[in-house]
């Protein structure tokens, strides 16, 4: 398969591995949730790549649908990249704004994208699928990277939405009236979107004339242009007049004798004269509930840009924000996206939260067809609290100005709110003021040595058990005191009194017995402080 390569791609490969885990700090304040919790509608405060991965413990594998708003690259959003990638080359980029004047912005873009993608990857469940929002600018080098990601057999469509309700009269060239929205499954083999709702505007099409006791119908031509070795004979009418088989250079659908059949079921239509070329009768009775999403999304149907802004501007009463959003996404565009890629409980992630929309529409649609789907947001920028958790706010207890009887009620429901706390790392265990409690190191030792999703109420502390994967049962051994570390081991005696007969993996400062011992005990031991991902590459083997 053909990969994109670009200036620093050698660099960020692998970086999403070097990522630390970051603890992720409650701030009930600004939360609406009484009990701040993660498996809680959440909003995280924090850098997007550091903050997917230190949701991975509680989240791999479990969201359904990811959308997400990237930038587009435009030259003109004065973004800059800022990962801490140890490389002089890289670090030569760092926190360097990237205009229409680099001429190395689309591989900044690309160093930024690919890291978060692997993640998104891992977060995303078997049965999932992830949509980005994209222009012209980056799609062609995103398809080229979500194929290196995702693979390219995973690809579903590239949807075209209608985002301008009317032409750009500054336009240089052609208005640009479109942006994309890439599709990727984690498995397309086994995706399958969810069917649309028919509109009024086509049940209205089913009419019955006949009062025919199945109900409305619509009339289905019986002539195609597909060739059909049966499909060429002649037909006389109810009235007498004989068709001399079908329109030249078509066929019939069906040959006679099915034909026939049909028509003594009463599923040929003649016409109310019963002179006219049949057609077969198609019964809304019998056909799919819903329709196939289309790769062509209307502004009437899914919003428009304009909208978007007003939107924004309703919800949030003032200029601000619709001054700080240039092209938000309207809420029902990321409606029709829940619609057709998830359950009543799915979890929806958007890692490049803007202004809140993902959120917004999350609600709307639980609210209309009573569902509990969970919303996790994303956003690094200053107004993370003051117009993306705000809105939100304010969608949930009502927006007396809105328009939607529903969001002038109030859509419901609560979020808690986390910002992301320090790192991790090893030195972490060397200094009390920054040792993480037990629980918060036992969710890090266990995913990272497991790649499971790790279950704070099987933790049992009086026997270190943190929880079981399909390899082993997990302990650990550890207190956040700097001085009872000193003198806590893996002992003979702590061996014998693990629970279980299984394999164990066995976390601890250190261990006084000896490696013969361990393994006729079944246990695996592994020392505080730690190199996660040789403990990884361990149990792949």
């Amino acid at each position: 398969m053909p990969s994109l390569h670009f200036k620093g791609k050698v660099f960020v490969e692998n970086h999403h591995l070097a990522v630390p885990f970051h603890e992720l700090q409650a701030v009930r304040a600004k939360g609406l949730s009484k009990k701040a919790s993660l498996h809680d509608n959440l909003i995280v405060e924090g850098d997007n790549l550091a903050a997917l991965k230190a949701l991975l413990p509680t989240y791999h594998g479990k969201v359904k649908c990811i959308y997400i708003d990237p930038p587009y690259n435009t030259g003109n959003e004065s973004w800059d990249y800022n990962d801490k990638v140890n490389s002089p080359m890289m670090c030569d980029w760092l926190g360097k704004v990237v205009d229409r004047e680099d001429l190395t912005r689309h591989d900044k873009w690309c160093c930024m994208m690919l890291p978060r993608l692997k993640l998104l990857r891992e977060l995303l469940r078997d049965d999932g699928a992830i949509f980005i929002s994209i222009d012209d600018n980056e799609v062609h080098r995103l398809r080229c990277l979500m194929d290196e990601v995702f693979g390219e057999e995973n690809f579903v469509a590239n949807i075209v939405w209608q985002k301008m309700d009317s032409p750009k009269n500054t336009a240089m060239h052609l208005s640009q009236d479109h942006d994309y929205i890439a599709i990727y499954a984690r498995n397309a083999e086994t995706w399958r979107p969810n069917p649309l709702p028919r509109s009024a505007k086509m049940l209205a099409r089913y009419k019955n004339p006949d009062n025919d006791p199945r109900g409305p119908w619509m009339l289905s031509d019986l002539a195609a242009r597909n060739f059909y070795a049966g499909g060429r004979y002649s037909i006389t009418t109810k009235a007498g007049r004989v068709i001399n088989g079908p329109p030249a250079g078509s066929y019939w659908r069906v040959n006679e004798e099915k034909f026939w059949k049909l028509d003594a079921d009463n599923r040929i239509w003649w016409g109310a004269s019963g002179d006219t070329r049949p057609g077969i009768k198609r019964f809304l009775s019998e056909v799919r509930s819903g329709v196939p999403p289309q790769t062509f999304w209307s502004w009437r149907d899914v919003g428009s840009t304009r909208n978007a802004k007003q939107e924004l501007s309703q919800v949030m009463a003032a200029q601000a924000a619709q001054d700080l959003f240039v092209t938000p996404k309207p809420s029902s565009l990321i409606k029709r996206i829940l619609q057709i890629a998830t359950d009543k409980d799915s979890i929806v992630l958007d890692s490049f939260a803007g202004s809140g929309t993902t959120a917004q529409a999350v609600l709307a649609l639980n609210k209309e067809d009573g569902g509990n789907r969970r919303f996790v947001l994303i956003e690094c920028e200053d107004y993370v609290d003051s117009i993306t958790a705000e809105r939100v706010r304010r969608v949930i207890a009502g927006v007396p100005s809105a328009k939607d009887a529903s969001l002038q009620a109030g859509l419901g429901g609560a979020f808690s709110y986390f910002k992301l706390g320090r790192p991790m790392r090893r030195e972490s265990l060397l200094d009390e003021s920054k040792l993480p409690n037990y629980e918060k190191l036992a969710g890090y030792v266990f995913f990272t040595a497991t790649g499971q999703e790790f279950e704070p109420e099987k933790i049992d502390k009086q026997t270190g058990f943190i929880g079981r994967s399909r390899l082993y049962d997990v302990f650990l051994i550890y207190e956040a005191d700097v001085e009872k570390l000193k003198n806590m081991a893996l002992t003979l005696r702590e061996v014998r009194a693990l629970p279980g007969s299984g394999n164990k993996l066995v976390f601890a400062p250190t261990k006084y017995i000896d490696g013969d011992l361990l393994h006729r005990h079944n246990v695996t031991f592994q020392q505080l402080p730690f190199e996660i991902y040789e403990t990884v590459d361990s149990l792949d083997r």
